[in-house]
């Protein structure tokens, strides 16, 4: 079981989605958590309670990432005097895909790629030696979709960590990516569709659609002593989204254990 009891986190973007379901899961461990948000007021609400009602200690700060003031808002409203954990998760999409205008594309760029920067930077004289950073990436830096502005943003965060990481080497500080593949989530409400579901299903190799929850123990763990060997990586947890061909006409499939009593 993950220990991080007495350890001080803050998560991005963690009224709901994927950095809710990791603000809870880091609370769950004993960490104290400040759950930022920037305009889903009920949603982070909800989401304190939930650890509150846990057992778990959390704080909320609101703030604009997008923008230098909100950077202010969200250090001025911290209220840690140490912070042990720091996960990047708020990020955006964009509306237009491969149509996306020129203000569309700087929003994009200082949300997902400037505001971690920034934070990160801000946030290292609060981070003792040994502390944890966790940026949320995405698959969509090795598959190639249509909505590439996003995609790009993402790439960014795969090459911070990477430096990142070989830079605060020395303070013991771990730097890890982790990129979720298609996840149930609010952002990806097209897999409320059965149809869409299962064909997401269809070209994972685990066979279903990733759930907040997953990716949320794979940061506890990289948020972990048991990661302290661990550092610089972009880790997939996709559950094997788009691996290669499945299904019938594979070989291996022959080698699954048969059922008792059979030959």
């Amino acid at each position: 079981m993950t220990d991080l009891t007495g350890r001080n986190a803050l998560v991005t973007g963690a009224a709901r989605g994927i950095g809710r379901a990791i603000a809870e899961r880091l609370a769950g461990a004993g960490a104290r958590v400040a759950v930022h948000y920037r305009a889903s007021d009920k949603e982070a609400h909800e989401t304190l309670t939930a650890i509150e009602r846990a057992g778990g200690r959390g704080s909320l700060i609101q703030a604009d990432l997008g923008t230098d003031e909100g950077l202010d808002a969200l250090f001025a409203g911290l209220g840690l005097g140490r912070l042990d954990i720091l996960v990047n998760n708020a990020s955006m999409m964009s509306e237009g895909r491969e149509r996306i205008t020129p203000e569309e594309f700087d929003r994009l760029f200082a949300v997902n790629v400037r505001a971690p920067f920034f934070i990160v930077q801000r946030a290292l004289p609060l981070m003792p030696d040994g502390a944890r950073v966790v940026n949320i990436s995405s698959g969509a830096t090795r598959i190639a979709l249509r909505d590439f502005a996003y995609a790009m943003t993402k790439g960014a965060t795969d090459v911070m960590g990477r430096v990142l990481a070989n830079v605060l080497g020395e303070r013991g500080i771990t730097v890890n990516t982790v990129a979720p593949g298609l996840t149930a989530t609010g952002m990806a409400s097209w897999l409320d569709d059965p149809e869409a579901a299962a064909a997401v299903s269809g070209v994972t190799a685990l066979g279903r659609v990733g759930r907040p929850g997953d990716i949320a123990d794979a940061v506890a763990f990289l948020a972990s002593d048991d990661a302290r060997w661990i550092t610089g990586q972009v880790i997939d947890v996709s559950g094997g989204l788009w691996l290669g061909p499945r299904g019938e006409g594979n070989p291996w499939l022959s080698l699954k254990p048969k059922p008792n009593g059979s030959e």
